[in-house]
């Protein structure tokens, strides 16, 4: 019989700081934790709820570099616009993923979307880095843009909630997003009441952040805005809402090799950062306009 997975931490999210003059974030991941506590993801920052005013000069990160990850960014309230330097451009609305490979190196730059901006309104959002083994680190950089509606979705009895699946696969449904190493995503939205559970194996690195409402994981309280982080024992997760709640859940497995990071790489080794460095200043990571 599975055996029920043990909570590690109910993490507070931590003070807020600003990335650009478009994204308040909680940084979670990696906080104190140790960089390999939750690989393969390596990042998460965590923009939860505000309000933004009208303006005509949208809000945004100018041009920055990327290389040996991918980020991914998942739209719960507002609309995000981005482009880099290897050609992609795209908006994710409301419940939207933008999943991009950074690989061997892009400039990146994002920003609230122009018509969006002009009205104003509520924005929530989370973006992950997602590390890359070693063998891939260096492959040629690419964009998933995965609408909502493109999720591999499961319906809860009696209308009581959905699972959407962005990647991986929960109960036979199959996400929509392709991934490196083996990646379990999914945003558990749930009716008051509703409960569900998820298996995950015991040697992948699990948390879940309460992006709505409250629940009960394991029969534990969890309020809105926190990270419960798992251990790596035990395989079973259950998840009940105590109000109307949206759950992010992710679980992967743990990639074992060197991490050597700074600034916007995430690398193997210090050389391959100062290499990071002469490849961007010598042009090889293209060029993007910061206007």
């Amino acid at each position: 019989m599975n055996k029920q997975k043990s909570i590690d931490q109910i993490i507070a999210p931590p003070p807020s700081h600003w990335v650009g003059n478009a994204f308040r974030v909680h940084n979670f991941l990696p906080g104190n934790l140790d960089l390999k506590r939750m690989s393969p993801f390596f990042l998460m920052d965590y923009g939860a709820k505000i309000n933004f005013s009208p303006t005509d000069t949208p809000r945004g990160v100018g041009v920055h570099p990327h290389r040996g990850f991918e980020t991914v960014t998942i739209s719960y309230y507002g609309k995000v616009a981005h482009h880099d330097s290897a050609g992609n451009a795209g908006i994710i609305g409301e419940g939207d993923v933008q999943w991009m490979t950074a690989a061997s190196g892009v400039l990146h730059k994002e920003y609230h979307e122009a018509e969006w901006s002009k009205q104003g309104g509520l924005a929530q959002m989370v973006q992950l880095w997602v590390n890359l083994p070693k063998a891939y680190k260096m492959s040629a950089p690419k964009y998933q843009a995965i609408k909502r509606e493109d999720f591999g979705i499961l319906s809860l009895k009696d209308n009581m909630g959905v699972i959407e699946v962005i990647a991986g696969n929960y109960k036979g449904v199959n996400g929509a997003a392709q991934t490196f190493t083996p990646i379990e995503m999914y945003n558990a939205r749930l009716k008051k009441d509703a409960e569900v559970s998820f298996s995950f194996p015991e040697n992948f690195n699990t948390c879940a952040l309460i992006i709505e409402g409250n629940v009960t994981l394991n029969d534990k309280k969890v309020p809105t805005d926190y990270l419960v982080l798992f251990k790596n024992e035990g395989t079973d997760i259950k998840l009940r809402a105590t109000e109307d709640a949206i759950v992010l859940l992710l679980s992967g497995e743990p990639i074992n090799e060197p991490i050597m990071s700074y600034g916007p790489f995430v690398m193997n080794t210090k050389q391959e950062i100062l290499q990071a460095y002469e490849d961007l200043n010598s042009g090889k990571f293209g060029y993007l306009a910061d206007e």
